[in-house]
């Protein structure tokens, strides 16, 4: 035999690549090895035991898709916000979505060649239904998580346009970025859309430090920032009378002044946004608006949030007096305690203020924002990732560009469990009729050390020079507004300036709900409801008047 022959020989013989003249327990472990590679390495089975072209052109691949995994492992360690940004970008995410589908296909492609070059006809009979089950599982997790990350990838996609803008990136101010949240009516027709809930989120644009600043809805004479078109209609403030509450803005803009703000997409809630700036004392860049009633969708999208309550809240029945406001038999009670929502009674625990005030409206509210960005952890996201996005794209509307998402996701990722302050232009850090008549030095004044407070900048000699150390606030209940210091939003403590901020959140468990009645009869739907029959509102309001109290769990 010549030596050119040898080679020739040498395949014929060799059982990875010729496995009709190997023992059976040979070709069955062949078949494994083959799968083995084409899941870890792929390509490699085919440079082995099949065609090398079509080898050479997949393991080039691969190679290259490991480099760019590589890439993208160090961008998330050392400029997380560039890979965010990458990766919520239109075009950048178009091109990984079909980068990922093509990988999908053509990983699916090679395990195709790979039973074929495993030949299942020369495997043991017993042996073929264990190999195949191998190769579709090892497909699966292959080839199909490629595919579903590439759909997950473009719900993701799809969610960021229906939601955030394509206009320009917004700048700091102060060295934070403010955000107003509007929360109300927003569906197909919003003429006439009031928001029931306002609230500035204010974030420190190196730390992610959080300070939420809420609003009441009946706030009057709000003031427009200096450079707003509504300040030629309104040049002393938002002052027509009662009727001119802060949440009357949105549905006048949109009905009556549309005009003076040509190119705006939602005139109503940039007018807002002004008014809230000009109140405040700050400058808010952008908002973001939830609307209510799809809002219950998200909650069920993430499996309903959890809540300690500290007193009875109603599901209102239908108004029977508008005047007096007041309502007919409830439909229903969300009992205090600790509570599973699902987003039916997670909505009306934040929106219901029959028998008490809109502050502790307000101190619902935030514990359920607070709630939901606590228990929207990675696993939760991930495992209902389509729902949530679906949802959140019948949910929020807002004016920020989708260009700065990595840089804000990074900063909430920073954020979390970290301090966030609170301030109520009301109570429990006003006085409740301080709405009515508001005092905007006095306001601009706290708002100014709130932010100091919770700024990455300050330190405790200038926390100290503010008034504003911690180690020196108390928890101390509000007389009469049924709320205190351990809620949500906390009251000043008594003796220290008005400037005092809240309490850290960490307090914010520290309340006992009140289920029993002052005689120590457990209160029930029932007892609550019969008052109701009885006309007798105001054994209510003394039963459920702790029902501000809440604290995410």
């Amino acid at each position: 035999m010549s030596n050119n022959e040898l080679p020739s020989q040498g395949l014929l013989t060799d059982p990875v690549r010729n496995p009709s003249s190997a023992a059976e327990p040979v070709r069955t472990k062949r078949a494994f090895l083959l799968i083995l590679l084409t899941l870890l390495v792929p390509g490699s089975a085919q440079i082995v035991a099949g065609d090398r072209k079509i080898g050479r052109v997949a393991l080039r691949v691969t190679l290259g898709a490991w480099l760019l995994a590589v890439i993208a492992l160090v961008l998330l360690f050392t400029n997380r916000t560039l890979l965010i940004n990458i990766i919520t970008n239109p075009v950048a995410s178009l091109i990984i979505v079909l980068v990922l589908a093509a990988l999908a296909v053509g990983w699916l492609v090679l395990f195709v060649n790979t039973l074929r070059l495993i030949r299942p006809v020369l495997l043991p009979a017993r042996m073929r239904p264990a190999v195949v089950i191998a190769l579709v599982l090892a497909m699966v997790a292959s080839s199909g998580s490629l595919g579903y990350a590439a759909y997950l990838l473009n719900v993701s996609r799809n969610a960021i346009g229906s939601i955030f803008n394509a206009g320009p990136a917004i700048d700091p101010v102060d060295g934070r970025y403010n955000f107003l949240m509007m929360g109300g009516d927003a569906g197909a027709d919003r003429t006439g859309r009031r928001p029931d809930s306002l609230s500035v989120l204010s974030v420190d644009a190196k730390s992610g430090q959080t300070a939420i600043i809420s609003v009441p809805r009946n706030l009057q004479n709000a003031q427009f920032s200096e450079g707003s078109p509504m300040r030629q209609v309104y040049p002393e403030g938002y002052n027509c009378g009662d009727e001119c509450l802060i949440n009357a803005i949105n549905t006048e803009v949109t009905n009556e002044h549309k005009d003076l703000y040509p190119g705006v997409a939602d005139p109503g809630a940039q007018a807002t946004l002004e008014a809230v700036s000009g109140t405040l004392g700050i400058t808010v860049q952008a908002y973001v608006l939830v609307d209510m009633d799809g809002f219950a969708k998200l909650i069920d999208a993430m499996g309903g949030i959890r809540i300690k309550a500290g007193g009875w809240v109603p599901i209102s029945g239908d108004m029977i007096d508008e005047a007096n406001g007041i309502h007919g038999m409830p439909s229903g009670w969300i009992p205090a305690g600790d509570q599973k929502l699902d987003g039916y009674h997670a909505l009306w625990y934040g929106r219901s203020r029959e028998f008490v005030d809109d502050y502790a409206r307000i101190a619902r509210q935030q514990c359920v924002q607070q709630a939901m960005l606590k228990q929207l952890d990675p696993a939760t996201l991930l495992a209902k990732f389509e729902d949530i996005a679906n949802a959140g794209t019948k949910v929020v509307d807002s004016n920020i560009s989708s260009s700065q998402l990595g840089s804000f996701v990074d900063l909430a990722m920073k954020a979390k469990g970290t301090e966030v302050k609170r301030l109520t232009i009301g109570p429990p850090d006003f006085d409740a009729s301080f709405s009515t008549v508001p005092d905007f030095d006095q306001i601009h004044d706290r708002v100014k050390k709130l932010l100091a407070s919770a700024s990455s900048e300050s330190s405790p000699a200038a926390a100290a020079d503010s008034g504003l150390q911690d180690a020196v606030l108390q928890p101390s209940s509000v007389p009469g507004s049924g709320l205190s210091a351990a809620g949500p939003a906390a009251s000043p403590l008594a003796g220290l300036p008005a400037t005092t901020p809240s309490p850290s959140p960490s307090s914010s468990s520290d309340f006992t709900p009140v289920t029993t009645t002052p005689e120590g009869e457990p209160i029930t739907e029932e007892m609550l409801n019969q008052f109701k029959r009885e006309g007798n509102e105001q054994a209510i309001r003394d039963l459920v008047a702790t029902n501000g109290q809440c604290a995410a769990l």
